[in-house]
Protein backbone atom coordinates (compact mmCIF):
# COMPACT_ATOMS: atom_id res chain seq x y z
CA UNK A 1 0.00 0.00 0.00
CA UNK A 2 1.36 2.89 -0.72
CA UNK A 3 1.15 6.03 1.68
CA UNK A 4 2.24 10.19 1.55
CA UNK A 5 3.80 11.61 4.37
CA UNK A 6 3.42 14.86 5.59
CA UNK A 7 5.37 17.50 7.77
CA UNK A 8 5.22 21.14 8.23
CA UNK A 9 6.02 24.13 10.91
CA UNK A 10 3.97 26.98 11.81
CA UNK A 11 2.44 28.58 14.76
CA UNK A 12 1.70 26.52 17.31
CA UNK A 13 -1.46 26.68 19.48
CA UNK A 14 -1.04 25.03 23.23
CA UNK A 15 -4.78 25.35 23.90
CA UNK A 16 -5.93 23.55 20.83
CA UNK A 17 -3.24 20.60 20.94
CA UNK A 18 -4.28 20.18 24.55
CA UNK A 19 -8.12 20.17 23.84
CA UNK A 20 -8.27 23.46 26.47
CA UNK A 21 -10.23 24.84 23.29
CA UNK A 22 -12.11 22.83 20.88
CA UNK A 23 -12.47 23.40 17.58
CA UNK A 24 -15.29 22.44 15.17
CA UNK A 25 -13.68 20.22 13.11
CA UNK A 26 -12.84 17.82 16.49
CA UNK A 27 -14.68 15.22 16.94
CA UNK A 28 -15.15 14.88 20.83
CA UNK A 29 -16.52 11.07 21.29
CA UNK A 30 -12.94 10.18 20.18
CA UNK A 31 -10.81 13.09 21.83
CA UNK A 32 -10.09 10.14 24.96
CA UNK A 33 -7.89 8.33 22.23
CA UNK A 34 -5.74 11.09 21.67
CA UNK A 35 -2.02 10.33 23.18
CA UNK A 36 0.12 12.84 25.07
CA UNK A 37 3.52 12.52 25.05
CA UNK A 38 4.94 15.22 26.92
CA UNK A 39 3.24 17.99 28.35
CA UNK A 40 4.97 20.43 30.46
CA UNK A 41 4.65 24.30 31.70
CA UNK A 42 6.62 26.62 28.97
CA UNK A 43 7.19 29.25 31.24
CA UNK A 44 9.14 26.10 33.76
CA UNK A 45 10.28 25.20 30.94
CA UNK A 46 12.59 28.61 30.46
CA UNK A 47 13.52 28.97 34.03
CA UNK A 48 14.88 25.37 33.61
CA UNK A 49 16.45 25.77 30.44
CA UNK A 50 17.58 29.58 31.01
CA UNK A 51 17.67 30.75 34.98
CA UNK A 52 21.50 30.09 34.79
CA UNK A 53 22.70 31.15 31.82
CA UNK A 54 20.43 34.73 32.56
CA UNK A 55 22.11 34.96 35.71
CA UNK A 56 25.42 34.61 34.61
CA UNK A 57 24.41 37.17 32.12
CA UNK A 58 23.01 39.65 34.24
CA UNK A 59 26.15 38.96 36.31
CA UNK A 60 28.37 40.95 33.86
CA UNK A 61 26.20 44.07 33.71
CA UNK A 62 26.88 47.15 36.10
CA UNK A 63 23.55 48.91 34.84
CA UNK A 64 20.05 47.99 35.74
CA UNK A 65 18.91 48.67 32.25
CA UNK A 66 20.83 46.41 30.28
CA UNK A 67 19.84 43.45 32.02
CA UNK A 68 17.10 41.24 31.53
CA UNK A 69 15.02 40.32 34.20
CA UNK A 70 12.68 38.14 33.07
CA UNK A 71 13.71 35.70 29.91
CA UNK A 72 10.58 34.43 28.61
CA UNK A 73 9.62 38.27 28.60
CA UNK A 74 11.91 38.83 27.00
CA UNK A 75 11.68 36.28 23.94
CA UNK A 76 8.13 36.97 23.77
CA UNK A 77 8.73 40.65 23.02
CA UNK A 78 11.28 39.84 20.62
CA UNK A 79 10.60 40.17 16.92
CA UNK A 80 13.27 38.09 16.05
CA UNK A 81 12.81 35.03 17.26
CA UNK A 82 9.48 32.75 18.87
CA UNK A 83 8.70 31.84 22.73
CA UNK A 84 8.56 28.22 20.87
CA UNK A 85 7.58 26.58 17.23
CA UNK A 86 5.40 24.16 16.84
CA UNK A 87 6.23 20.98 13.66
CA UNK A 88 3.31 18.88 12.62
CA UNK A 89 4.07 15.43 11.12
CA UNK A 90 1.21 12.98 9.20
CA UNK A 91 1.21 9.40 7.95
CA UNK A 92 -1.07 9.27 4.74
CA UNK A 93 -4.39 10.91 4.66
CA UNK A 94 -8.51 11.01 5.42
CA UNK A 95 -8.77 8.49 2.84
CA UNK A 96 -5.67 5.86 3.53
CA UNK A 97 -5.14 6.27 7.18
CA UNK A 98 -8.45 8.50 8.54
CA UNK A 99 -9.29 8.28 11.76
CA UNK A 100 -12.41 6.03 11.02
CA UNK A 101 -10.68 3.99 8.43
CA UNK A 102 -9.04 0.42 9.94
CA UNK A 103 -5.27 1.56 9.10
CA UNK A 104 -5.98 4.46 11.75
CA UNK A 105 -4.26 1.94 14.22
CA UNK A 106 -0.78 1.90 12.08
CA UNK A 107 -0.59 5.79 11.77
CA UNK A 108 -0.96 5.88 15.45
CA UNK A 109 1.90 3.31 15.76
CA UNK A 110 4.00 4.67 13.51
CA UNK A 111 3.56 8.60 14.53
CA UNK A 112 4.03 6.86 18.46
CA UNK A 113 7.49 5.56 17.38
CA UNK A 114 8.54 8.93 15.33
CA UNK A 115 7.05 10.90 18.68
CA UNK A 116 9.58 9.07 20.94
CA UNK A 117 12.82 9.25 19.06
CA UNK A 118 12.44 12.73 18.30
CA UNK A 119 13.72 14.57 21.04
CA UNK A 120 17.23 12.09 21.03
CA UNK A 121 16.74 12.77 17.46
CA UNK A 122 16.79 16.89 18.08
CA UNK A 123 18.89 17.19 21.26
CA UNK A 124 19.00 21.81 20.56
CA UNK A 125 14.84 21.18 20.38
CA UNK A 126 13.40 21.17 24.21
CA UNK A 127 10.21 19.34 23.21
CA UNK A 128 7.79 20.83 26.26
CA UNK A 129 4.46 19.71 24.36
CA UNK A 130 3.88 16.34 21.99
CA UNK A 131 0.16 15.22 21.41
CA UNK A 132 -1.56 12.97 18.93
CA UNK A 133 -4.71 13.58 17.64
CA UNK A 134 -7.32 10.42 16.88
CA UNK A 135 -10.21 12.89 17.29
CA UNK A 136 -9.58 14.99 13.87
CA UNK A 137 -10.05 13.38 10.26
CA UNK A 138 -6.64 11.81 10.08
CA UNK A 139 -4.35 10.87 12.73
CA UNK A 140 -1.61 13.50 13.55
CA UNK A 141 1.30 14.78 15.88
CA UNK A 142 2.07 17.85 17.49
CA UNK A 143 5.16 18.84 18.39
CA UNK A 144 6.23 22.13 19.83
CA UNK A 145 9.70 22.40 20.52
CA UNK A 146 11.75 25.49 22.17
CA UNK A 147 15.02 25.66 19.90
CA UNK A 148 18.58 26.37 21.91
CA UNK A 149 21.81 27.29 21.01
CA UNK A 150 24.31 26.69 23.42
CA UNK A 151 28.10 27.96 23.64
CA UNK A 152 26.90 31.25 22.11
CA UNK A 153 29.52 34.51 22.60
CA UNK A 154 26.85 36.91 22.28
CA UNK A 155 24.32 37.45 24.78
CA UNK A 156 23.19 35.01 26.40
CA UNK A 157 25.74 31.65 26.42
CA UNK A 158 22.21 29.17 25.88
CA UNK A 159 19.57 31.06 24.56
CA UNK A 160 16.74 30.85 21.96
CA UNK A 161 17.81 30.78 18.54
CA UNK A 162 15.99 28.85 15.95
CA UNK A 163 18.86 28.93 13.33
CA UNK A 164 21.91 28.73 15.69
CA UNK A 165 19.86 25.04 17.12
CA UNK A 166 19.82 23.54 13.85
CA UNK A 167 23.23 24.73 12.45
CA UNK A 168 24.33 23.32 15.73
CA UNK A 169 22.11 19.92 14.65
CA UNK A 170 24.41 19.70 11.28
CA UNK A 171 22.12 22.16 9.41
CA UNK A 172 23.27 24.48 7.30
CA UNK A 173 21.50 26.82 4.76
CA UNK A 174 21.99 26.79 1.12
CA UNK A 175 20.29 29.90 0.43
CA UNK A 176 16.31 31.07 0.28
CA UNK A 177 15.51 27.99 -1.63
CA UNK A 178 16.93 25.29 0.87
CA UNK A 179 16.94 26.95 4.38
CA UNK A 180 17.69 24.56 7.43
CA UNK A 181 14.83 24.62 7.96
CA UNK A 182 13.84 23.15 5.10
CA UNK A 183 16.93 20.34 5.02
CA UNK A 184 16.27 19.58 8.55
CA UNK A 185 12.45 18.98 7.64
CA UNK A 186 13.62 16.82 4.85
CA UNK A 187 15.70 14.86 7.46
CA UNK A 188 12.75 14.36 9.59
CA UNK A 189 10.57 13.23 6.50
CA UNK A 190 12.97 10.23 5.72
CA UNK A 191 12.46 9.18 9.39
CA UNK A 192 9.19 8.81 8.83
CA UNK A 193 9.66 7.05 5.64
CA UNK A 194 11.68 4.48 7.11
CA UNK A 195 9.19 4.09 9.91
CA UNK A 196 6.44 3.12 7.80
CA UNK A 197 9.10 1.16 5.15
CA UNK A 198 9.62 -1.03 8.06
CA UNK A 199 6.40 -2.02 8.23
CA UNK A 200 5.65 -2.75 3.99
CA UNK A 201 4.36 0.58 3.53
CA UNK A 202 5.32 1.93 -0.29
CA UNK A 203 5.82 5.96 0.02
CA UNK A 204 4.33 8.13 -2.76
CA UNK A 205 5.82 11.08 -2.31
CA UNK A 206 7.51 13.20 0.82
CA UNK A 207 5.61 16.10 1.63
CA UNK A 208 2.11 17.37 1.06
CA UNK A 209 2.57 18.83 -2.58
CA UNK A 210 1.63 16.99 -5.86
CA UNK A 211 4.08 14.92 -7.23
CA UNK A 212 3.99 16.47 -10.52
CA UNK A 213 4.38 19.73 -9.26
CA UNK A 214 7.97 21.71 -10.14
CA UNK A 215 9.66 23.11 -7.39
CA UNK A 216 9.31 26.31 -7.21
CA UNK A 217 5.21 25.70 -7.98
CA UNK A 218 5.11 23.14 -5.22
CA UNK A 219 6.98 25.65 -2.88
CA UNK A 220 4.09 28.29 -4.00
CA UNK A 221 1.39 25.72 -3.41
CA UNK A 222 3.23 24.95 0.07
CA UNK A 223 3.27 28.23 1.06
CA UNK A 224 -0.31 29.40 0.08
CA UNK A 225 -1.18 26.07 2.43
CA UNK A 226 0.84 27.60 5.06
CA UNK A 227 -0.44 30.68 5.04
CA UNK A 228 -4.35 29.47 4.96
CA UNK A 229 -3.45 27.18 7.80
CA UNK A 230 -1.90 30.37 10.14
CA UNK A 231 -5.01 31.86 9.17
CA UNK A 232 -7.05 28.79 10.96
CA UNK A 233 -4.51 29.40 13.82
CA UNK A 234 -4.87 32.62 14.10
CA UNK A 235 -8.71 32.52 14.16
CA UNK A 236 -8.63 30.06 16.90
CA UNK A 237 -6.32 32.09 18.51
CA UNK A 238 -8.70 34.75 18.20
CA UNK A 239 -12.05 33.07 19.18
CA UNK A 240 -9.59 31.82 22.53
CA UNK A 241 -9.06 35.12 23.41
CA UNK A 242 -12.49 36.67 22.90
CA UNK A 243 -13.72 33.82 25.64
CA UNK A 244 -10.89 34.94 27.61
CA UNK A 245 -12.28 38.60 27.45
CA UNK A 246 -15.60 37.32 27.70
CA UNK A 247 -14.72 35.10 31.16
CA UNK A 248 -13.29 38.42 32.22
CA UNK A 249 -16.03 40.24 31.49
CA UNK A 250 -18.51 37.81 33.16
CA UNK A 251 -16.84 38.12 35.79
CA UNK A 252 -16.94 42.31 36.34
CA UNK A 253 -19.93 41.79 35.91
CA UNK A 254 -20.88 40.00 38.70
CA UNK A 255 -18.38 42.04 40.99
CA UNK A 256 -20.43 44.96 39.92
CA UNK A 257 -23.80 43.32 40.65
CA UNK A 258 -22.57 42.18 43.87
CA UNK A 259 -21.02 46.22 44.70
CA UNK A 260 -24.65 47.38 43.78
CA UNK A 261 -26.20 45.02 45.87
CA UNK A 262 -23.90 45.67 49.04
CA UNK A 263 -25.04 49.37 47.94
CA UNK A 264 -28.24 48.48 48.10
CA UNK A 265 -28.17 46.52 51.72
CA UNK A 266 -26.19 49.98 53.40
CA UNK A 267 -29.05 52.17 51.93
CA UNK A 268 -31.86 50.03 53.37
CA UNK A 269 -29.77 49.90 56.89
CA UNK A 270 -31.27 52.69 59.28
CA UNK A 271 -28.97 53.97 61.62
CA UNK A 272 -30.52 53.48 64.97
CA UNK A 273 -32.19 56.83 66.89
CA UNK A 274 -29.51 58.48 69.07
CA UNK A 275 -26.38 57.51 67.51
Amino acid sequence: MGITISGMTGRGSIRHNNRTFTAANVDKRRSDQNVIFCQEDLKEVYHRLFDEALAAYNSKKKKSRDKIPDYYEHIRQSKQEKLFHEAVFQFGNMDTMGTETEMAGYAASMLTEFAESFQERNPHLIVFNSVMHMDEATPHLHIDFVPIATEQKRGLSTRVSMKQALKQEGFVSQGRNYTEWQAWMEREKQVMADIAQERGFEIDHLGGGRRHLDLPAYREAAHRLETVQEQILDAEQEVESLMEERKALQGSVRLLKAVDKAWTDLNTIQPEKGL
